[in-house]
């Protein structure tokens, strides 16, 4: 398909929703209009009683000498979960027409003292019993170690963007095998939940702007493509961008091996979400799905999430040892009684070798399908989450195309991958450690940022079920001295206010989304911090060259599609079988060539007329060639070689060389890597 005009020239995509509509009336066609003069961040309006900010001077915009845009970025934050998991997993809600007493309360049967809390029993968070009060006391909630409780009131969100914040990905999340086992108010549906989180964005983007006057002057802006997040970050605003996190994105779920949805689902789902205007997503998300195979959460969360797969599925995890150095997370063993319980009589969680590191399952054809639907609609891809074996693949299809669109948003994919992705022009972040945590594992690439010349990025996770830094103490060397000044100067932040509350990170940890500004000013006071938080102001400008490259890439033409085609053999197996040499230039991933089985084979392409060509894709069966070489002629008779390989590891191979002109292509095999012959699925030619 044609990808949407509105991602070139302001126009709207055909599929045009009431949620782009919305966001129409505020942008138009063009640049956000320039803030109001005069002091802008304080609203016109805001509700009483209500949440303090606790932060004064004029938030910093413009750009610096160079043109860029500085700021911080959430890469991966949950604004509207609390809709997500059937409406009573995260109890509280990110904003209420009728007010902050409304909007954070707790779930009616966490009352009267938290012990019909069941998500946070089991995720551990209170120790059985809590007080479920929250305004205007929240004597047990927010907490960094409670995972049931809103942590992105919207003042809070408001006080992260005052102390620097620049770019927030909203991740719209929900999982269906959850909402089935706790209390709810709704189906349990993602599809539908996705579509409501996006609609209460759009909501909570009016209610703001409200505040402030009306539609378009708030600070926090849903945007639609780079030039839209540059604009609003330019007048000092917020922007926000829609992704998805789900299980089971257009209802690809597999059950017994069996995938429940087909290509036109996908084509249909990818065009709903970029109409609702989500730019960015993930394929699979804790569940092995249709589309590609998880990596693991380790230890007893890894195990209660096990159990939940085979709940959905119908199957467990099952592993294999890793391919190459890049693993998944190992699996714990032990099983919480809350879940075990969950399964049939008779069935137990398997045990799982411990030099088998890695999930079998890898990136499907219907994953790639879908994967090569969000390049042709210039979305970006979220690597985590993905097993070593799908993220693998997924990297080989986007390195063939150069495609740039591809972010590791908080610490879910394995280290190892780092350089493909800024190879890409893709984007880092690190998840939500604590100081040192997050000093440390910034330290680990902070020579590939330096080569690539990047920023980088935090992904909070909140009200996403991660967990958050504890307090570090009030007389810890790198405890935060309140007030503080904002990374840029012209910022103070106090202790942050709400009720009867006075939240300090030292004593409370990172309870909330309003404390961010808080733990980057304790990043700062830690040994090797400064350096990190200078990255960190350059992360807004990373993410948006990152996006920006994603809009404006044109997917490669293959010149192959539909030529004619020839080969040395043909594997004859039956008459009812097709193994011809056109099918590997026919479109279809799910039809091949096969050769007979002997080591001299080769496959050849008749472009028509001689054209420049100076790469070369293969789609491999797992019949594949060890050693290949990739030939040219323009009569068909004179032929040379261009490029060549004695150390084919089959999949999606990739060969580049200087273009140079021919009309005739042929992958010539020379030395088989399996006892069969050389197969091949796909077979793509382009000029570079």
């Amino acid at each position: 398909m044609t990808r949407p005009t509105s991602r070139r020239a302001g126009g709207r995509f055909a599929l045009v929703s009431l949620f782009i509509a919305l966001a129409t009336v505020v942008f138009g066609a063009g640049p956000v209009p320039a803030a109001d003069a005069g002091s802008w961040w304080e609203p016109t309006a805001r509700p009483a009683p209500d949440s303090q900010i606790n932060v004064t001077g004029t938030p910093f915009k413009g750009t610096d000498a160079q043109g860029k845009v500085r700021g911080f970025i959430d890469a991966h934050n949950h604004l509207m979960s609390n809709e997500g998991f059937g409406g009573r997993m995260i109890c509280g809600q990110t904003f209420s027409e009728a007010g902050v007493a409304d909007a954070l309360k707790d779930c009616p049967e966490h009352y009267p003292d938290g012990s019909g809390a069941l998500f946070e029993h089991l995720t551990g968070g209170d120790n059985g019993k809590h007080d479920p009060v929250g305004w205007p006391t929240f004597k047990d909630w927010p907490a960094n170690n409670s995972l049931s409780h809103q942590q992105n009131y919207y003042a809070w969100v408001e006080r992260a963007w005052r102390g620097g914040q620049r770019v927030l990905v909203n991740d719209l999340v929900t999982n269906g095998l959850i909402c089935s086992l706790l209390p709810r108010d709704r189906g349990c549906d993602e599809m539908d939940a996705i579509r409501l989180e996006a609609r209460k964005s759009y909501e909570m983007q009016a209610y703001i702007d409200k505040m402030y006057g009306g539609p378009g002057k708030g600070w926090f802006r849903i945007v639609l493509d780079a030039a839209q997040a540059r604009s609003v970050i330019e007048q000092g605003k917020l922007a926000v961008v829609l992704g998805v996190e789900t299980s089971e994105p257009f209802g690809c779920k597999q059950i017994l091996d069996v995938a429940q949805c087909g290509k036109a689902d996908i084509d249909k789902g990818l065009d709903e979400l970029y109409g609702l205007g989500v730019r960015s997503m993930f394929l699979c998300h804790k569940f092995d799905n249709a589309l590609c195979g998880v990596r693991f959460d380790s230890g007893t969360t890894g195990v209660a999430v096990n159990i939940g797969q085979f709940l959905s599925t119908g199957t467990f995890w099952t592993t294999e040892q890793c391919a190459g150095p890049q693993q998944d997370n190992p699996i714990g063993l032990v099983a919480p009684a809350a879940m075990a319980e969950k399964l049939p009589a008779g069935v137990s969680v398997p045990s799982y070798a411990s030099n088998a590191k890695c999930n079998t399952r890898g990136l499907t054809r219907l994953g790639e399908y879908a994967l090569k639907g969000m390049m042709q609609r210039g979305m970006m891809l979220e690597l985590d989450h993905m097993s070593v074996k799908a993220a693998g693949r997924a990297l080989d299809m986007l390195e063939a195309e150069e495609y740039p669109g591809v972010i590791s948003s908080h610490s879910w994919m394995d280290l190892d991958w780092t350089e493909r992705v800024y190879r890409l022009g893709g984007f880092v972040a690190e998840y939500m450690h604590g100081a040192q945590g997050f000093i440390g594992e910034a330290a680990q690439k902070a020579a590939l940022r330096k080569k690539y010349g990047v920023g980088l990025g935090y992904g909070t996770d909140m009200n996403g079920v991660g967990g958050w830094p504890g307090p570090a103490g009030a007389d810890a060397p790198n405890a935060v001295k309140y007030p503080f000044r904002s990374f840029d100067g012209g910022s103070v932040l106090d202790r942050q206010v709400t009720g009867e509350r006075t939240w300090d990170l030292n004593t409370d940890g990172a309870a909330h989304n309003g404390l961010v500004p808080d733990w980057v000013e304790q990043i700062r006071l830690t040994p090797g911090g400064p350096g990190v938080v200078d990255e960190l102001s350059r992360g807004a400008e990373s993410y948006l060259t990152t996006w920006k490259a994603t809009e404006k890439h044109e997917l490669g033409v293959n010149l192959a599609s539909g030529r004619p085609a020839s080969a040395s053999t043909t594997q004859w197996w039956n008459p009812f079988v097709d193994y011809s040499p056109g099918l590997t230039v026919d479109g279809d991933t799910g039809t091949r060539w096969a050769s007979e089985w002997s080591d001299d084979q080769w496959l050849q392409v008749d472009l028509g007329e001689v054209r420049r060509v100076g790469r070369v894709t293969l789609d491999w069966e797992r019949a594949y060639a060890r050693g290949y070489r990739i030939e040219l002629s323009e009569d068909g008779t004179n032929w040379k070689s261009a490029w060549s390989t004695e150390a084919g590891d089959g999949g999606y191979d990739t060969a580049e060389f200087a273009s140079q002109p021919a009309r005739y292509v042929r992958v010539h095999g020379v030395t088989r890597a399996t006892q069969w012959g050389y197969s091949l699925y796909e077979l793509t030619v382009s000029r570079s």
